[in-house]
């Protein structure tokens, strides 16, 4: 690979670099939707691990050999 010759004291030139931003509204927008999405995996990782833990509470009774697994509500 040839490198191209420079004068002494100029400077190395260096790839340019777009100046572009982001507009504000779109990053905003961005991280919204990521909250929203964030939220929403947690709500169902909540849901999901209340109905496994019912279903393994509810599967130790029936494989202890009791019949009365049903729960019960409290009367109000």
């Amino acid at each position: 690979m040839a490198m191209s010759k420079r004068e002494p004291g100029e400077k190395p030139k260096s790839p340019a670099k777009p100046q572009s931003r982001p507009q504000s509204g779109d990053s905003r927008r961005a991280a919204l939707a990521g909250l929203i999405i964030a939220a929403v995996i947690l709500g169902v990782g909540l849901w999901l691990a209340r109905s496994l833990t019912a279903a393994s509470k509810m599967q130790d009774c029936l494989m202890s050999g009791r019949t009365n697994c049903n729960v019960i509500e409290p009367a109000r």
